[in-house]
């Protein structure tokens, strides 16, 4: 996945009192209360400590900006002050952020978690954070090491996680409603970013595999797969398409194009949590309802 070249009720209040931080250059780590320092890759899985750990942590978010790329990018000074300070780190894993081990590694006595690695999908998709089922173990792994930095809290630690966990419940559920109140459906994606949401709705992507592994790779769309979309589009063998507004190419944005001008709804997807919001699960409940309102459109 590539980002642009051209441009949930208790956990939300948790958040908001914590006061998630993004780094890249910004934050330098300062005085933290007591709290625990705890570092994340993205705010996606910044939003995750913080829901788990709430007001006992301090998080520190290094990649906040939808325009800066994981693949590319280049660490700050801020950013290794961060991380030498970090108690616990939290990496997505994948070949995502590998930037991010370099850093994570400077912090020699730090309790390091890997959520690929925790979900062991068995996919080679490395989006991770749209899998419910992931994210539901890495909070308990958050919690279980959280509950091993601070004993004194190590309760309150599984009881946020707990919480967390219902909540995803209910996401999941609601997910699964959409599969179920459109069998079959098929939908096409710009790219690869919700993979795991796809299917926990339990539609079916029909997106041809090498349109959307050269947009993810980004190299050239061979002209036939971009054909091939534009047919699925006009043809309205296809009920959705689910965009990355943090790619943006001339193919993608073409293939937006010709959606809107066939009628068939676009669903926007992001690799990190929009501007002003600080919850995950406000975040997926709106992407999945998203979806769910336009398949039913």
């Amino acid at each position: 996945m590539s980002f642009p070249r051209l441009l949930g009720l208790a956990s939300a209040a948790t958040a908001l009192a914590l006061g998630l931080t993004a780094c890249g250059g910004g934050n330098t780590g300062s005085d933290t209360g007591g709290r625990i320092d705890v570092v994340a890759s993205t705010n996606v899985w910044g939003s995750v400590l913080s829901a788990v750990g709430g007001d006992q942590v301090a998080v520190t978010a290094i990649i906040d900006d939808p325009s800066a790329d994981p693949h590319s990018y280049e660490t700050t000074p801020e950013d290794a002050i961060a991380a030498q300070k970090a108690q616990l780190t939290l990496a997505n894993g994948g070949g995502y952020d590998d930037f991010f081990g370099k850093l994570a590694d400077q912090a020699a006595s730090a309790r390091k978690l890997n959520a690929y690695d925790i979900g062991a999908t068995g996919d080679e998709n490395e989006h991770v954070w749209y899998s419910f089922t992931t994210v539901a173990k890495v909070a308990d792994q958050v919690a279980a090491e959280l509950g091993r930095i601070k004993p004194d809290a190590a309760q309150t630690f599984t009881a946020n996680a707990t919480n967390f966990k219902a909540q995803l419940d209910q996401l999941t559920r609601k997910a699964a409603q959409i599969g179920s109140s459109h069998p079959g459906t098929k939908i096409l994606v710009t790219e690869p970013v919700a993979h795991y949401l796809v299917q926990e709705a339990g539609i079916t992507d029909a997106t041809p595999e090498r349109f959307s592994e050269a947009v993810e790779e980004e190299t050239d769309v061979p002209p036939a797969a971009v054909a091939e979309v534009n047919d699925l589009i006009t043809g309205k063998q296809v009920r959705a398409l689910i965009n990355n507004e943090q790619t943006v190419t001339p193919v993608t944005g073409q293939v937006v194009a010709t959606a809107n001008g066939a009628g068939v709804p676009v669903v926007g997807v992001t690799e990190t949590l929009p501007a002003g919001t600080t919850d995950y699960i406000a975040w997926m409940t709106g992407e999945v309802d998203d979806l769910a309102k336009a398949l039913n459109s």
